[in-house]
């Protein structure tokens, strides 16, 4: 899939999601925002309500959504026959959009009402969700292949530019403007803090101030245009993974913990949506089947 095909690619993903959200809020804004005391008596109560033709489908759609999305990501990893289908990270994405959307019809399923052992799966699945945020961005700070395997090291540290080469032998730099820009991507100690978010974000402000000298070192110099984002662009490469191999090891020991807290969520709710579907099955409760 090109850089192109991707983006396309997401974007609809994207906009399925919010079209979706949209519609159903705008569609059922106004039997959603009446008491349940009086939404029997509402226009939309057999259409909307958990058992109702809408209602009840969403809850079909949105479940086998999350399971197909759980499954198919889970069998991608696990199984190597199905390594040639696409790239790993093709089907996380896949997986995030399915456990995405499949939440957002469940909740308009339960139409705002849900109590006992279904509140159970459904906390369970929002914190499957916010913990799914949270992993992705562990995800996104390790370092992958074009086929999402986690790169070592040594790997990483291959990806370096040899910066300071590319200047001496392609750009006319005085002395003082050569070592500003060879200085700013030279590996820097973390900002030390008790706090990792605060050293996080302490850490972020000096990668900009370091990036902003470059960009003025650039404008005294003349460059301007391609040369200009040709140098920009390899500083703030470097940079980034000179914070990455800073953070490898801390965001790999991060995504295992990870594991162990959004799996059992996920176990606790599907199970729990498995009892509801059959004791719904139970009670006679067919959909339009």
């Amino acid at each position: 899939m090109s850089k192109l095909s991707h983006r396309i690619f997401l974007t609809i993903l994207v906009l399925i999601v919010l079209v979706t959200l949209i519609y159903l809020i705008i569609r059922g804004n106004s039997y959603y925002n009446t008491s349940l005391e009086e939404r029997v008596y509402h226009a939309d109560h057999a259409l909307l309500k958990p058992s109702g033709i809408l209602g009840h489908g969403l809850g079909i759609a949105g479940s086998l959504f999350m399971i197909t999305g759980m499954l198919s990501y889970m069998a991608r990893k696990r199984y190597r026959s199905l390594s040639r289908l696409g790239l790993l990270k093709h089907w996380l994405e896949f997986h995030i959009f399915l456990c995405t959307l499949g939440p957002i019809l469940v909740l308009f399923h339960t139409s705002y009402k849900f109590g006992g052992l279904v509140a159970i799966s459904f906390w369970s699945m929002v914190a499957v969700f916010i913990s799914g945020v949270i992993g992705r961005f562990i995800y996104l700070q390790i370092p992958r292949s074009i086929e999402g395997r986690e790169l070592t090291l040594n790997e990483v540290r291959e990806m370096k530019s040899d910066v300071a080469g590319i200047l001496k032998n392609s750009y006319n730099l005085d002395e003082e403007s050569f070592n500003t820009i060879v200085d700013s991507i030279k590996k820097k100690v973390g900002v030390y803090h008790n706090n990792a978010f605060v050293r996080y974000i302490r850490n972020r402000s000096e990668d900009r101030r370091s990036v902003r000298s470059v960009k003025n070192v650039l404008k005294q110099n003349k460059l301007k245009g391609a040369e200009f984002k040709k140098i920009l662009d390899l500083v703030e490469e470097d940079i980034t993974i000179n914070r990455r191999i800073e953070r490898l090891d801390t965001m790999q020991n991060l995504l295992k913990y990870w594991h162990v807290a959004h799996l059992p969520f996920a176990l606790v709710m599907l199970l729990i949506m498995v009892l509801h579907v059959g004791v719904t099955i139970l009670f006679g409760y067919r959909w339009i089947f």
